[in-house]
């Protein structure tokens, strides 16, 4: 059997020490059987190990392997697309239901670090910077609507309080969410995944799952063994494949860059980002940054669809790492990777269930660090038997991508060309 290593990354390079896990061997039973050991997966596996479930997570190569080890490890509140527009899809009922979510992942976040004394970096604040006065406007329709749903932690700024935040000559203004941070990816889910183990529940890596039999008791098998459980859940999100043809459809795998510098010593990285708060702007294809640490600048961006591996991921980044900080120009990249998320149609997660106890949660198209925290919560509670929260998720429409599986590549990035082009013009 192949043995599948963490990719090459600042993540993994500075990883909690954490031994592997055994492949599964044999037919085994259980209540609950996970597919995926990144966020989804595990933070549905520990809130159900909570609740005294037994729970099998299966997983294809390491823990948190894929998006949740390789993402920009920062805590953004609401989704892909907001709340304006999930308005304008869903009853008034959903939309309060979805609005509240929109503002839990951070706070899930903080409980499981707290309660399970996970080592993770966590830091407070993250700010959207608005590249001209449209995004300004924006930011400032964003902190009403996220307002009327209770959510008050936002702080406008205008061009003298953003550059007391990010040295950067970028932006015209931007908003604070003190409510925002950042954390060390991989070892957040590392951490929830060693809770899962402390409560009873098993983890298998190097362990993919090449079927899934349906029925009333569903099995799911792996080349050498095979778990048969009440119910089973989905979250291999752009690492799953074929196994499920019908979840594969309306999701198109896509991949973003990261790289890491050398460390930068205190004084340039206070220099930089005063207050180590995160930072992202309000482009539709955005670049997001923050600090390590121990100090390296975090920066990522771009969107290869498809999922393909660019070649040089730091001639990608670089010129915007630089037009971003010119202070960084000499600075010497030490990690460069990249990282695979879903992208869904309409840029809003696609949560459901095939048959009656095959639950699934996918498509987090960017916003994965908080949006899957909660989704951990609510698959948990509908194999509970509380669907109110899921079905606000699983109501939301879902398309397909136009030109199906073959042209979906090139229709997304043409439209991605536009949105781009509209930044640059301030349209």
């Amino acid at each position: 059997m192949s043995h599948t290593p963490y990719p090459l990354s600042y993540y993994a390079a500075s990883a909690n020490p954490t031994p592997p896990h055994p492949a599964l061997q044999g037919a085994h039973e259980t209540d609950i059987c996970v597919i995926g050991a990144g966020y989804t997966g595990i933070s549905t596996a520990l809130f159900l190990a909570e609740q005294g479930f037994r729970v099998t997570v299966l997983e294809a190569a390491r823990v948190g392997f894929g998006a949740s080890g390789r993402n920009g490890g920062q805590i953004v509140n609401s989704y892909s697309r907001d709340l304006d527009v999930v308005e304008k899809q869903v009853d008034p009922e959903q939309a309060r239901l979805l609005g509240a979510m929109a503002f839990e992942g951070g706070r899930i976040i903080r409980e499981r670090v707290q309660q399970y004394g996970i080592d993770c970096d966590l830091k407070d604040g993250g700010v959207f910077g608005a590249v001209n006065s449209k995004q300004l406007r924006q930011l400032e329709e964003q902190q009403k609507l996220w307002a009327r749903y209770g959510y008050t932690q936002v702080e406008l700024l205008d061009a003298a309080g953003i550059r007391g935040v990010v040295n950067t000559d970028l932006y015209v203004g931007g908003a604070l969410d003190h409510g925002g941070g950042h954390i060390h990816p991989l070892n957040l889910v590392l951490g929830q995944a060693a809770a899962v183990e402390s409560l009873g529940g098993i983890i298998h890596e190097q362990s993919a799952a090449i079927r899934v039999q349906q029925g009333d008791r569903p099995v799911v098998y792996t080349e050498q063994g095979q778990v048969t459980a009440r119910f089973v859940v989905v979250a291999g999100n752009a690492y799953l494949g074929d196994l499920l043809p019908a979840l594969a459809a309306k999701s198109m795998p896509c991949g973003t860059q990261v790289v890491a510098t050398a460390p930068l010593g205190d004084e340039l990285a206070h220099s930089l980002l005063p207050q180590n708060y995160c930072v992202e702007d309000c482009n539709y294809l955005l670049d997001y940054y923050r600090l390590s640490a121990d100090k390296r600048m975090i920066f990522g961006g771009g969107v290869v669809y498809g999922a393909r591996d660019p070649a040089d991921i730091e001639a990608l980044i670089r010129p915007n790492l630089i037009k971003t900080f010119p202070q960084l120009r000499e600075v010497k990249i030490d990690y460069a990777w990249t990282g695979n998320f879903l992208l869904t149609l309409s840029r809003l997660p696609q949560v459901g269930r095939l048959g009656s106890n095959i639950y699934y949660s996918q498509g987090c198209s960017g916003h994965g660090v908080t949006y899957t925290h909660v989704a951990g919560k609510v698959l948990a509670e509908a194999i509970r038997g509380q669907a109110e929260r899921f079905d606000a998720f699983a109501a939301l429409p879902h398309y397909p991508f136009p030109g199906g599986r073959l042209f979906r590549v090139p229709f997304t990035a043409l439209g991605a060309w536009y949105y781009q082009l509209r930044d640059r013009l301030g349209w």
